[in-house]
């Protein structure tokens, strides 16, 4: 790991699609879900999913031999993807500020595929719920309330720390998870070939 690794900087949508129509563009990393990935994503994109990134960091690094931009939704994830990038010693790491949100708002291009809800709206519905089940039960069974506030608290630890357990857990879903993304796939996608066949 470097000891002094570099902040990562963000760039704004409409600074990378000047430079993506300039055909100055960067490599560009997408480190949502499969699923997220294939629902809606920036044209020439790789999908890296987070958990991937962070775990084969060390091989992922001798292919990204050029600047590179982390996206995902709202730049949360995507700047923690910088984070575990920057401290293995990798240069030349932009955040795209807003995420695809962002990217989208700002008109660029996006190329969509069958819709499905972000992880964001499924962690608001699972949160939701949950609070609202056991504030509903609790009338009837003393204590039951307190899952809602155990849930409340794991909320206000994930705001705090930028990380989200439930949402870790809602991207393992079948319904999160898309095609399966391995290693070998991604690495012949960023050398720009074809992973041998088995």
């Amino acid at each position: 790991m470097a000891e002094n690794a570099t902040p990562t900087v963000s760039i704004t949508p409409a600074a990378l699609d000047r430079l993506m129509r300039e055909g100055r563009g960067p490599r560009l990393l997408d480190v949502r879900t499969p699923g997220e990935f294939r629902t809606a994503h920036i044209p020439g994109s790789s999908n890296v999913p987070l958990d991937m990134l962070r775990e084969h960091r060390a091989e992922l690094l001798s292919h990204l031999d050029q600047e590179v931009v982390l996206v995902c939704r709202s730049g949360a994830r995507a700047g923690q993807a910088g984070k575990a990038l920057a401290e293995a010693g990798l240069p030349n790491l932009r955040v795209l500020e807003g995420g695809v949100n962002a990217w989208e708002t700002a008109g660029a291009p996006v190329d969509r595929g069958a819709g499905r809800w972000d992880m964001e709206r499924q962690v608001r519905l699972v949160a939701g719920s949950a609070v609202l089940v056991t504030g509903l039960v609790g009338v009837l069974v003393p204590g039951a309330h307190l899952i809602g506030t155990a849930i409340g608290a794991g909320l206000t630890y994930a705001a705090l720390s930028n990380t989200c357990a439930m949402g870790v857990l809602l991207s393992k879903l079948p319904y999160n998870r898309g095609p399966r993304t391995d290693l070998r796939t991604v690495v012949a996608e960023l050398r720009g070939d074809q992973p041998d066949k088995p």
